[in-house]
């Protein structure tokens, strides 16, 4: 999955510059134009301050890399998205979005959205902080997530897997 084409239209749309958004991002142009004609993949983290950048979501940037499709299949083997192994469930701009992570997350930022959201530990452990409480996840562990709360969350082990799954905003 090429995110960059969703990232081009959502920079020009605003009508901001390449040098514009990576200021705005911390990254570097070449390295925003890279991702934008598909030859670099950014982290999770450098597709999150991208889309603050474009006062958008990461999650909104990945599902406008492809058309909505009325059924798709996503097969095991489908590249992550990131570097870092992000790698979308559903594809395209549909009510519903998914995502399975592996390995690292972020815990310094908190995320709120505008969508209800599950957090599901399919291997490994994870950390959660939602609302301001620590919860600690194991294997099969699900945490349920209303609309707008703070939250965050973290592997504690390698190779913890974790799917999310969440109303995409309108």
């Amino acid at each position: 999955m090429n995110v960059g084409p969703g990232i081009r239209r959502r920079r020009r749309a605003l009508e901001l510059t390449l040098a514009d958004v990576a200021r705005r991002a911390g990254v570097s142009v070449p390295f925003l134009s890279q991702v934008e004609n598909g030859r670099s993949r950014p982290s999770m983290n450098s597709l999150q301050r991208i889309a603050d950048a474009l006062d958008t979501t990461a999650v909104a940037l990945l599902a406008a890399a492809e058309a909505p499709r009325p059924v798709d299949v996503v097969r095991a083997s489908a590249p992550p998205a990131t570097e870092g192994g992000v790698r979308p469930l559903v594809r395209g701009q549909q009510p519903l979005h998914a995502l399975e992570f592996t390995g690292g997350h972020g815990w310094d930022r908190e995320y709120r959205h505008a969508g209800d959201e599950i957090l599901y530990v399919a291997d490994g452990s994870a950390e959660v902080e939602a609302d301001g409480t620590r919860y600690v996840l194991e294997r099969g562990d699900t945490l349920y997530c209303a609309a707008e709360l703070p939250h965050r969350w973290r592997p504690l082990e390698p190779g913890t897997r974790v799917v999310m799954v969440g109303i995409s905003s309108p």
